[in-house]
């Protein structure tokens, strides 16, 4: 009966992905079965430490943060958790190996965000975006290489730089609402009040270079995850192109979005490419 419970266990973590992000969900249908859930595991953890953190304002942050800590590392020790979301993160941890520094990298950015409201340093933002992102994909790489250490060190840097570039659109994408309904900015030395044209150059230039750091690792990725890692880096590069079109008092004041019918064209897109080995 545990593979019963296992399963419905991974199941939750698959509803959580499809229901909160459309592009996400796209991108790891891509995937080869056999990898699928666990990118859905890595997911569904991450988005509930997120949930804790930017949204569940009217409650006690702090504690659920710690409580959902505490509970994930028990489940981590016992193999086994009555919370589907760790249950099923757990399973994918302990099969590939990974390592339990990068969940604390991670939950360290999370305990930031309850707190931390500027990042006045290049440091400080390259750590946050360490925690916060980068061991997000470093987690999926261990699953991509299947646990091999040597192809896992050969693609740390552009896995890294990929998990940093996503985190930097969403950061400009997301700048009128982390400022607006959660009074943070995490761009050192940007005031949004001031957001010119020229700051949003600077960021957008720094965000090409990790997207071209990141797309020479995809290429090197398995059969099994490239499409996969391929579209969400296709829509996130779309994403940047559209925010670089954008005039930066508008970027201040909407959410930028990819519509439905582009994401499915995307995917088509990155389909041929990976068919006919242009990727």
């Amino acid at each position: 009966m545990i593979k019963l419970f296992n399963d419905i266990s991974q199941e939750f973590s698959k509803l959580v992905t499809i229901r909160y992000s459309t592009s996400f969900s796209l991108a790891t249908k891509t995937l080869n079965s056999s990898i699928r859930n666990h990118i859905y595991n890595i997911y569904g953890f991450v988005r509930f430490a997120d949930e804790i953190v930017d949204t569940f304002h009217e409650f006690p942050k702090k504690e659920l943060l710690e409580n959902f800590e505490n509970n994930l590392f028990m489940a981590l020790k016992n193999k086994i958790s009555l919370n589907p979301i760790l249950n099923s993160f757990q399973l994918t941890v302990n099969k590939f190996d990974i390592d339990y520094s990068l969940i604390q990298s991670f939950l360290k950015s999370m305990k930031w965000d309850l707190n931390k409201k500027k990042y006045k340093s290049q440091k400080e933002f390259k750590e946050y975006i360490y925690g916060s992102a980068d061991v997000v994909g470093l987690m999926c790489l261990k699953v991509f290489v299947n646990g091999n250490p040597e192809k896992y060190k050969e693609l740390v840097p552009s896995a890294m730089a990929l998990g940093s570039a996503f985190q930097k659109v969403n950061f400009l994408r997301d700048l009128k609402d982390d400022y607006e309904n959660l009074n943070r900015s995490y761009f050192p030395n940007i005031d949004f009040t001031n957001f010119s044209e020229e700051s949003k150059k600077n960021i957008i230039n720094e965000i090409k270079k990790d997207f071209d750091l990141a797309l020479n690792g995809i290429k090197k990725l398995p059969n099994n995850s490239r499409l996969g890692v391929y579209t969400a880096y296709k829509y996130y590069l779309k994403l940047l192109h559209k925010l670089e079109n954008t005039p930066s008092l508008k970027i201040k004041s909407t959410r930028i979005r990819i519509p439905n019918y582009q994401k499915i064209n995307l995917l088509l897109y990155s389909y041929f490419k990976h068919q006919f080995k242009f990727i």
